[in-house]
């Protein structure tokens, strides 16, 4: 405290040293505040305290919290200045509605300027969705507003049968100018749709080179390797090196449809398919390397021939982005890009689901009804006789079912229950025939696994049953026959759901088209003869 007090005498004594101008009441209103501080300094040090600050050095707490930058504020008011192509589809369903009309509204309005930014505001497969739900009289109007540029991406993303409905309403000169752009895979597409005479009519009016790779192109079935190709792809001689291919890539890489994999043929000019090199490769070699040296000589190929399913099945076993087709003396055709191998899958997928279920894949909402009719109706006349044939087999037993007339209610349970677990089989097993070939040899195992599961599942089912219908019917025995019968039923549909697809497979038949009509017609006529063959065993039991 001593100290402290000399200190506070020798600052005064400085002060008054240097600052003698200053007034006295000023130098002792100084002090005694400088006394008044150290004073609570030294209470504070003596009870182990903080000193107390005077209240102006005190930070206002406040302020300080309201310095700090709030996070969260500042992250919603970022959200507010971001603005994303999605908030201007962010409207209430009636807008959505009235999207929804919104190009037939514009045709309407013959505005073509106002069309054209629609379209340009859009991606072409978006737009062409827009087309689809268009009534002919708009699809007729449409090539009024539209560039030429703009009708060849709209027919390059639709399917057949909108092409043919905009293809119907464009002139030929405007087809041959679309023709120029395209693709030769999609102009085959296009004018297999078309009346032979105007095919015939728009062929002779192009150029020879591409009137002969059309031609051909023509000759193959719609649903061949040869069918969906195309040949605007990127092959070069072996002995190029890498530098006059890459010039060759600058040249022709625009009219191409894949420039990732070049397709290398051998020195003879004979267009013989050898190998192939990645562009990847071809980018980091040396100028002076030869193709022949950096190429894949393992080539995975398909014939023209081929079914576009199997093509399919080639493509997904090795992951190729292109599969090239070759002649049966190895010269490369053409190849076969994935985005037609997707458009293959679909189809594909599409036409045995419609299969499974009796229809064709071509039946549409908007088919006609004496076309659903025509598509329809063959499938249900084969199922007529089938029902026939269990008609006849209940026929065998009618004074059977005369003695007890419950059998007559509860039989349908037995034959139900036995197709319903055939078209599980019957399904697995098509899958797997899409996929790729099943021999008995070698999935046998398989095949008696589908047995000893229909006894699993007749008995399962087959106890619910008996014991319901022992309760209903009051007779035990009833409910005895029907469990047996259930078993019984439930194995004929493993074997038949196993079997029948196999077998139409091996006959080079749709296993998806028929497959339904014989595995239901076998659970159908032997789960009745299972059924009322017990009754009629167990038939003092039941009467």
């Amino acid at each position: 405290m001593d100290k402290l007090k000399n200190q506070d005498t020798e600052l005064v004594q400085d002060r008054k040293t240097k600052d003698a101008e200053i007034p006295v009441a000023n130098d002792e209103a100084a002090l005694a505040s400088r006394r008044a501080f150290l004073k609570a300094q030294a209470e504070a040090m003596e009870e182990d305290q903080e000193p107390e600050f005077p209240e102006e050095s005190k930070p206002n707490l406040t302020d300080l919290i309201e310095s700090i930058p709030d996070e969260n504020k500042k992250d919603n008011e970022d959200r507010n200045l971001i603005h994303t192509d999605s908030d201007e589809f962010d409207d209430t369903p009636d807008d959505e509605e009235e999207d929804e009309d919104e190009l037939e509204d514009l045709i309407d309005e013959g505005n073509k300027q106002d069309i054209s930014e629609y379209y340009e505001d859009m991606q072409p497969a978006d737009f062409v969705e827009e087309i689809d739900d268009l009534d002919d009289e708009d699809i007729e109007k449409l090539p009024e507003f539209l560039n030429t540029e703009q009708l060849t991406e709209i027919m390059e993303e639709a399917d057949d049968d909108t092409r043919q409905r905009i293809g119907d309403h464009l002139p030929d000169d405007t087809l041959l100018e679309m023709f120029e752009d395209m693709s030769k895979d999609d102009i085959v597409d296009i004018l297999g749709e078309m009346e032979i005479a105007r095919r015939k009519r728009l062929l002779n009016r192009m150029k020879s080179g591409d009137r002969k790779i059309i031609h051909t192109l023509l000759q193959y079935p719609d649903d061949s390797a040869g069918g969906i190709m195309t040949t605007e792809y990127i092959a070069l001689r072996e002995d190029r090196t890498c530098a006059e291919a890459l010039d060759t890539i600058r040249d022709i890489g625009p009219k191409t449809e894949v420039i990732e994999t070049i397709y290398v043929t051998d020195e003879d000019r004979l267009k013989k398919l050898v190998g192939t090199v990645d562009l990847r490769d071809l980018l980091s070699s040396p100028r002076n390397t030869k193709l022949c040296d950096i190429m894949d000589d393992q080539v995975v190929s398909v014939e023209p021939e081929v079914d576009q399913e199997e093509v399919a099945q080639v493509v997904s076993k090795y992951d190729l982005q292109a599969i090239p087709v070759v002649s049966s003396k190895g010269s490369i055709l053409g190849i076969i890009t994935v985005d037609d191998i997707i458009d293959v899958i679909n189809e594909e997928h599409d036409e045995d689901i419609a299969h499974l279920g009796g229809t064709s894949a071509e039946e549409g909402l908007d088919t006609t009804l004496w076309e659903s009719a025509r598509l329809r109706l063959p499938w249900l006349l084969v199922n007529l006789l089938t029902a026939f044939l269990a008609s006849f087999t209940v026929k065998i037993f009618e004074s059977t079912i005369a003695q007890v007339v419950a059998l007559s209610a509860t039989m349908t349970i037995v034959s139900g229950m036995g197709g319903n677990a055939g078209t599980q089989t019957m399904s697995v097993m098509v899958r797997e025939l899409s996929n790729g070939d099943v021999d008995f040899k070698e999935n046998w195992k398989s095949f008696v696994k589908e047995i000893f599961l229909g006894v699993v599942d007749g008995a399962a089912t087959g106890l619910v049953t008996g014991i319901i219908v022992s309760l209903v019917y009051g007779n035990a025995f009833l409910g005895l026959i029907i469990f047996l019968a259930m078993i019984g039923n439930l194995m004929v549909s493993g074997i038949f759901g196993f079997l029948v697809p196999l077998i139409l497979d091996k006959l080079h038949a749709d296993p998806a088209l028929a497959s339904s009509i014989f595995v239901t017609t076998a659970t159908d006529v032997l789960g009745f003869f299972i059924f009322l063959g017990l009754a009629d065993l167990f038939l003092p039991f039941l009467t």
